[in-house]
């Protein structure tokens, strides 16, 4: 048997078990993404059934009209929509000067000051949640908008300034350098030159935020307890009646508040993977 027969067929084999591999970690995942959407179809006594059925027999939308009449599915929509959005955007732009000062600019101390930032995005939130519930009943913004705004921007932030900085320097400088000798101020580098060329990771940075604000729990069920501010990830949790739990409704709202962020990865989903791969090596 010759090398390059031996090193075809060692490549045939890394392939069918990477594949292999790719599929068994798809089905892990898929497994309980299909079952909510089953089980937000079934009607409760068949939810219930021994053994349970694969896929619902008469499959039903109750359980979807459910959550929005019952519990007010509605107005958790709304509360996490407006929070993870204005926070976003507060982060993306706090992040976008800050990525760009630290990576295309002379600051002393840049790499301190990194490492900080890194310090801080991964503290774990639940040591800080009592503090910070604290700070804001003395201001008194428990149960607002601008209250949880506030720490989603300052937990997303350090994060976001990462991505964007990596970003940043893998921008030519001399693009810079041509905007300069034009007569550009500075900002309008930033807007005109450098903001163009850094869309994937804006949009990079931009999902993720969103996405952690979408899907945040302690902080939202700690700092608003009122039902009017809850966000849908507290809402969910709170589905329970007195005597039974609600599986159908519960699988259904899961289901509605999947969506919005399915949708963002699946059409920004090569911007993403350009975000963070940029800077790799640059640093």
């Amino acid at each position: 048997m010759t090398t390059s027969t031996r090193s075809s067929r060692g490549r045939r084999r890394l392939f069918t078990g990477t594949h292999l591999a790719a599929l068994l970690v798809a089905l892990f995942t898929a497994a309980p993404l299909y079952w909510m959407v089953a089980g937000s179809l079934k009607s409760p006594r068949e939810l219930g059934a021994v053994p349970p059925t694969l896929w619902p027999h008469k499959p039903t939308l109750n359980n979807y009209s459910d959550a929005f009449s019952h519990y007010g599915f509605a107005t958790y929509l709304e509360n996490s929509a407006l929070v993870s959005v204005v926070s976003t955007v507060l982060v993306l732009l706090l992040g976008t000067f800050a990525g760009y000062a630290l990576g295309r600019l002379p600051v002393r101390g840049k790499s301190n000051i990194m490492v900080v930032l890194l310090m801080i995005s991964l503290f774990p939130t639940v040591a800080v949640a009592a503090p910070l519930y604290l700070l804001l009943r003395d201001i008194g913004w428990l149960n607002s908008y601008q209250g949880l705004i506030l720490a989603y921007t300052a937990f997303n932030l350090p994060f976001a300034i990462w991505i964007l900085r990596n970003y940043f320097l893998s921008i030519p400088k001399e693009m810079e350098e041509v905007a300069w000798m034009d007569g550009a101020s500075p900002l309008r580098t930033v807007f005109s030159v450098i903001l163009p060329q850094a869309k994937p990771g804006l949009f990079t940075a931009g999902i993720f935020t969103f996405v952690s604000c979408w899907t945040e729990f302690l902080l939202a069920l700690t700092l608003n307890n009122s039902d009017r501010y809850r966000t849908i990830a507290v809402g969910i949790a709170l589905f329970n009646g007195q005597f039974t739990i609600p599986y159908g409704d519960i699988f259904a709202a899961a289901i509605v508040s999947m969506l919005p962020v399915a949708i963002l990865v699946l059409v920004f989903r090569r911007a993403v993977v350009s975000g963070l791969t940029a800077g790799a090596v640059k640093g």
